[in-house]
């Protein structure tokens, strides 16, 4: 496939960021987003200053690419935020934001991208979930709610759009040395990954290898599942 059309969100640093660049350097037209400007630039890089939640941007984001090109080849669902806090302490307002991201936003960019993906019969969707969904990570009640909200909902919608030749699937990271976990105790880390059967943090690479598996062509039988890193 020539120059695939990819969106990808949360791109402004992290593994976002890491997967964008990945994948402007291997051809990929990239759409991006975030609430803020990006500080860096590809050649085939369009970034969108949007809210993953709003749906009036979403649709805007998808309006364009459309208008633009007429096709989308695969999604990466990565933007996401966590909180990490007894549940007894955690403000109703943190739970909403949580949700609102995770789960709202992931619900519709797939509704979105598979609306533009049936049109050519072709889609890969990816969307991101964490090992604390298996691990029941204590302190994380509300990040585990809405990552396993969005492990069930690539179940159903892996069954809705398999018709129309769109694969979704979920991907589980352990903890990268990203922002969203930098501000976690450090003891807290270690203890994570010592319940893992690999005991170290991931890597991008780690991450960048399996959705290269759920973005191949040839990977068109395979949907619906959620792989964990690590070994937990």
């Amino acid at each position: 496939m020539s120059e695939p059309v990819t969106v990808i969100t949360g791109t402004r640093k992290g593994i976002g960021r890491h997967l964008a660049e990945y994948y402007c350097d291997r051809g990929h037209i990239v759409f991006g987003c975030s609430r803020g400007e990006p500080g860096w630039e590809r050649d085939n890089y369009n970034h969108f200053v949007a809210d993953v939640s709003d749906e009036g941007q979403v649709k805007s984001i998808f309006s364009t690419i459309r208008r633009e090109h007429g096709r989308l080849d695969n999604l990466l669902n990565n933007a996401g935020i966590a909180s990490m806090n007894h549940s007894l302490l955690t403000p109703v307002n943190t739970v909403r934001k949580i949700m609102d991201t995770n789960v709202i936003g992931s619900f519709l960019f797939c509704r979105e991208a598979a609306k533009l993906m049936k049109k050519n019969k072709y889609g890969r969707i990816v969307n991101f979930s964490t090992v604390a969904v298996p691990l029941k990570l204590e302190g994380e009640a509300a990040y585990v709610a809405s990552k396993s909200a969005v492990e069930g909902l690539t179940n159903v919608l892996s069954r809705e759009f398999a018709g129309f030749g769109i694969t979704v699937n979920t991907i589980g990271p352990v903890p990268i040395d990203t922002d969203l976990i930098r501000a976690v105790p450090k003891d807290k880390i270690e203890s994570l990954v010592e319940r893992q059967s690999i005991k170290r943090l991931g890597q991008m690479d780690d991450v960048v290898n399996v959705i290269d598996f759920f973005l191949r062509a040839e990977s068109e039988f395979v949907t619906g599942q959620s792989l964990y890193l690590g070994g937990v």
